[in-house]
């Protein structure tokens, strides 16, 4: 018995037998259950962030870098997953989180105006790209090598707006939903990404995440706690 690649076959079958499922059922069932959890969350993920934009009419505090940056990075790892041919429920977040990742770079270009020729030339260089990436027309070396420069990106992509929060002491507009999201997508993609037996490479993206998106959420924390107590003394 299999829907959407969950074999539930053993699960019920140890059910019906008054028997709790064994791990080497009961592992790859919630693997695979968890996987499609993070791809249904990732269809909203940075939905905060961009309403959270929209509503103050600011993107004060976020680092434009960070986020195209980011957006090299899911496309990198996308197109690198559909290559290797594994499962959706180990990397479907990956084609939400992209999408909206695009949109809200575009969001930032329109509340950072005027955008200089840079960034202009950055966003066709990634449009012209792009899709050779996704399509996977590129040579079989390249690609592995493409895809290990995605955690060196996905990195730097933090580290810009890690500085400028430490060094504003603010967090500006940073959701911390999305982060909060982020951060533990990363830990959950780690057991999945075990047990789906993707590359190593795959599972220390997801390290790495965890590091750099629970970095960013413990700056929310702790400055926005201090921007209520600096409030307090105000009033």
């Amino acid at each position: 018995m299999e829907y959407f690649g969950i074999d539930l076959g053993c699960a019920i079958g140890s059910l019906r037998n008054g028997k709790f499922p064994e791990k080497d059922c009961l592992l790859p069932l919630i693997s695979k259950v968890l996987g499609y959890c993070i791809v249904a969350a990732s269809t909203t993920v940075k939905l905060p962030q961009i309403l959270k934009i929209l509503k103050h009419g600011s993107v004060r505090g976020l680092s434009m870098v960070a986020f195209e940056m980011e957006v090299v990075g899911y496309t990198i790892a996308l197109a690198y997953c559909l290559h290797k041919g594994l499962p959706f429920s180990a990397y479907g977040e990956l084609a939400f989180l992209l999408i909206q990742g695009i949109i809200l770079v575009a969001i930032i270009y329109h509340y950072s105006q005027p955008v200089g020729t840079l960034t202009w030339i950055r966003a066709l260089l990634y449009c012209a790209i792009a899709p050779t990436i996704l399509a996977g027309q590129m040579d079989p070396m390249l690609f592995e090598a493409l895809y290990a420069s995605q955690h060196a990106i996905f990195f730097c992509a933090r580290v810009p707006q890690i500085w400028a929060n430490f060094k504003n002491k603010s967090t500006g507009e940073l959701s911390f939903l999305t982060c909060f999201m982020n951060s533990a997508g990363s830990i959950v993609r780690v057991f999945t990404s075990i047990q789906e037996k993707a590359p190593s490479s795959v599972i220390l993206g997801s390290v790495i995440g965890i590091i750099t998106n629970g970095t960013i959420l413990s700056q929310i924390i702790i400055y926005q706690k201090s921007q209520v107590k600096k409030d307090k003394k105000v009033k």
